[in-house]
């Protein structure tokens, strides 16, 4: 299968941030975040693999800075790995203060895909190519992030038998 580039499944939303998108401290809900990171990381799976996805797992959100009411909240993400029929997205959110044009990093994520066939099945997709040093950076430890999902789930699973 021919190796797709990750630019090519970049994806990214803005949107601005209203006081009925916000809680008591005026900050964005952190469930409309995490629905924002769900929402552009399905985009971007199904570019990659230009079939349906469902999300795996969402392994790491990590809120760095608030987005205040009146801030634009910028989405972005790509497939930074894959394997035979998975698909690693990293997601980044930054706050745009649309007075002064500063933008601020305020939460990273990583979430896996799985791609299905026309039956709900798993399928292959194709391999990432990384081409910015950004992309590189995370493709290279994405085995190692696997593995820990991997390990997690284990856990989790012989935990619940063990009931």
């Amino acid at each position: 299968m021919i190796g797709k580039k990750a630019s090519e499944s970049r994806t990214v939303l803005t949107d601005l941030v209203l006081p009925p998108d916000t809680n008591y401290h005026g900050t964005i809900f952190g469930g409309n975040v995490m629905a924002y990171i769900d929402k552009v990381a399905s985009i971007a799976a199904m570019r990659h693999a230009r079939t349906m996805v469902v999300t795996a797992s969402s392994d790491s959100l990590d809120f760095i800075s608030p987005i205040r009411t009146g801030e634009a909240i910028c989405v972005e993400g790509y497939v930074s790995y894959t394997r035979k029929t998975s698909m690693e997205i990293f997601v980044k959110v930054e706050a745009e203060d649309l007075l002064t044009g500063e933008h601020r990093l305020t939460a990273t994520s990583y979430l896996t895909f799985v791609a299905l066939d026309n039956q709900g099945k798993p399928t292959a997709v194709p391999p990432v190519i990384p081409e910015t040093e950004d992309e590189v950076w995370h493709f290279e430890g994405a085995e190692e992030r696997f593995q820990q999902r991997k390990k997690r789930r284990d856990q989790r699973v012989e935990r619940e038998r063990n009931k």
